[in-house]
């Protein structure tokens, strides 16, 4: 199962108090694009579990179902949350001011 760590980066660090870094707390971009990494990552890895099947290499056919309905569940909740944002935004658009 993946799941999402988060790996402070040279970038994420803040400077706090007298010249102390302190680690910044992960915003919603970082873990968006995060994710989409990861799936991008089980996409490749379905699609090389399928050509590796498809060439005759050692590949279980399960292990290679598997691996390619991960993938495109990740895929299909994926563009389920870029749907939802899409929404929230016209709906920030249309607030009257």
């Amino acid at each position: 199962m993946n799941t999402i760590h988060h790996v402070a980066t040279p970038t994420a660090l803040a400077v706090s108090g007298p010249g102390k870094p302190q680690a910044a707390e992960p915003g919603f971009k970082d873990y968006l694009l995060q994710s989409l990494a990861e799936v991008n990552a089980m996409q490749q890895q379905a699609d090389r579990a399928v050509e590796q099947l498809a060439t005759g290499g050692e590949a279980d056919p399960a292990e290679v179902l598997t691996a390619v309905q991960k993938a495109d569940l990740a895929f299909k909740m994926m563009l389920q949350i870029r749907n939802k944002l899409v929404q929230a935004y016209q709906e920030v658009q249309n607030i009257r001011v």
